[in-house]
C-alpha cells in the first residue's frame, strides 16, 4: 500500500461523510479510538471535524489483551470499552460518536447505552482511506436502503436459493431489521462507512436449511476468496456440519472448533448488499492489513450470512464469520428482492 501520509482529498472525503451524518459547526463530537486503531483514520477524522467547525474530543482506551483462543477479525463486537461507565457516559453525551475502534461497536454490549438518549454513531471501518475514498456515502442510496428495510420489516419469511445448492428458510417475523446507507443522520442511529446493506437479526430458532458457498464466494473473517465449495447444514439457527474436502472447509471447521462455544455456530444476521459502488473483486487489490472488508459485505446483490453475536436471539460471542455469497435469489414472502445476485424493482 502507498505511504500513510495525510492527503487533502481524504480530509474532504471524511468531511463529506461527517456532514452527511448531520455534523454541523459547533456540534460536540466524540472520537472513540483504541491504542491499536489506525492512526491515519484518527487524524483524518480530527482534521475533517476541524474543517466543519465541530467541537470534538477524544476518548482513547487501551486495546485489550487477547483472551480468545484464536485471532479475532471483523466481528463488529469490540470489547475495548470494557464496560467502563465513564467512557459510556462521555460518549452518550455527544451529538455524534465517531467509532474508530479496530473491531467496531456494532455488536458491542455497550452500544444500547451509548445511543439510548439520541447520540448518533458512525463506525468508520478499519480500512485504508484509499478504500473509503472510493465509497464516500451517496445520498441516492438512502431511499433504496430504506425501501428494502421496510420490506424486510414487513415480511414474515425469507427464502434463499442458488444454483450452487443453497436452500434456506428464515423466519424474519418480528425480528430486528436495519438498513445502513453509510451515514447516521437521525438521533440514536447507528451506521457504518462503507455502507449499503439491508439486514436483520432473526429470532432464536428461525433459520433452517443449507447454505452452499461456491468458489469465488468470500470468507471475510479470513479475508479469503473461496477456492473450493463449502456446504453448511443449519438447524434451528446453528451450523451443525461444515462439509467440504478442500482447505477452505478445513479452515472453517478449525476456527469454529477453536471457540469451544456453541453460540459461535449460531446465526448472527442475514441480509443483502445494496451498494452499486462496492466491488466484489476489491479484496484482491489490497494487503490484508489495509482492508477490513466492509465493502464486500455491501456489494450490490450479495446474500450476506453471518454467524456469531445476535442480540435478538440473546447470543453474545466473539466468534464471527461474515460470508458474502454471490448469485443467490432472495425472496421475502412471495416477493423477490434479489434474483441470481441482481437487485430487483425499486431496490435496483
Amino acid at each position: 500500500m502507498r505511504g500513510d501520509r495525510i492527503e487533502d482529498k481524504w480530509i474532504g472525503c471524511f468531511a463529506e461523510a461527517l456532514r452527511l451524518s448531520a455534523v454541523t459547526q459547533g456540534e460536540t463530537v466524540a472520537i472513540l479510538s483504541e491504542t491499536q486503531s489506525r492512526p491515519l483514520n484518527v487524524q483524518l477524522t480530527e482534521l475533517a471535524l476541524a474543517r466543519i467547525g465541530a467541537r470534538w474530543f477524544h476518548v482513547t482506551v487501551p486495546t485489550p489483551r487477547q483472551a480468545a483462543p484464536v485471532p479475532i477479525r471483523s466481528t463488529g463486537a469490540s470489547n475495548a470499552v470494557a464496560g467502563l461507565a465513564p467512557v459510556v457516559s462521555a460518549l452518550a453525551g455527544a451529538g455524534l460518536v465517531v467509532d474508530l475502534t479496530v473491531e467496531g461497536l456494532l455488536h458491542a454490549a455497550e452500544l444500547p447505552a451509548i445511543v439510548k438518549d439520541g447520540a448518533r454513531l458512525l463506525m468508520i471501518s478499519n480500512e485504508h482511506p484509499e478504500a473509503l475514498e472510493r465509497l464516500v456515502p451517496d445520498p441516492a442510496l438512502k431511499p433504496k436502503v430504506l425501501a428494502g428495510t421496510k420490506m424486510l420489516k414487513q415480511a414474515r419469511r425469507m427464502s434463499v436459493r442458488s444454483a450452487a445448492g443453497t436452500d434456506l428458510d428464515i423466519d424474519v417475523s418480528d425480528c430486528a431489521a436495519a438498513g445502513v446507507f453509510g451515514y447516521a443522520d437521525r438521533p440514536g442511529q447507528v451506521a457504518h462507512w462503507p455502507g449499503g446493506l439491508c439486514l436483520c437479526f432473526p429470532r432464536a430458532g428461525g433459520v433452517n436449511g443449507t447454505l452452499v458457498m461456491a468458489p469465488g464466494d468470500v470468507n471475510l473473517t479470513f479475508k479469503r476468496y473461496l477456492e473450493s465449495a463449502i456446504t453448511l447444514r443449519i438447524e434451528n439457527d446453528y451450523v451443525v456440519t461444515v462439509e467440504g474436502d478442500g482447505l477452505d472447509a478445513e479452515l472453517m471447521r478449525s476456527y469454529f472448533e477453536a471457540w469451544d462455544d456453541r453460540d459461535a455456530y449460531g446465526v448472527s444476521h442475514v441480509g443483502w448488499g445494496m451498494n452499486p459502488a462496492a466491488r466484489w473483486d476489491a479484496m484482491a487489490l489490497y494487503d490484508k492489513a489495509d482492508f477490513n472488508g466492509t465493502e464486500l459485505r455491501a456489494f450490490a446483490g450479495n446474500f450476506l450470512y453471518s454467524t456469531g453475536a445476535n442480540e435478538t436471539a440473546g447470543r453474545h460471542t466473539l466468534g464471527h464469520f461474515d460470508l458474502p455469497i454471490r448469485h443467490c435469489t432472495v425472496i421475502l414472502d412471495e416477493v423477490p428482492v434479489v434474483i441470481e445476485g441482481v437487485l430487483q424493482g425499486a431496490l435496483a
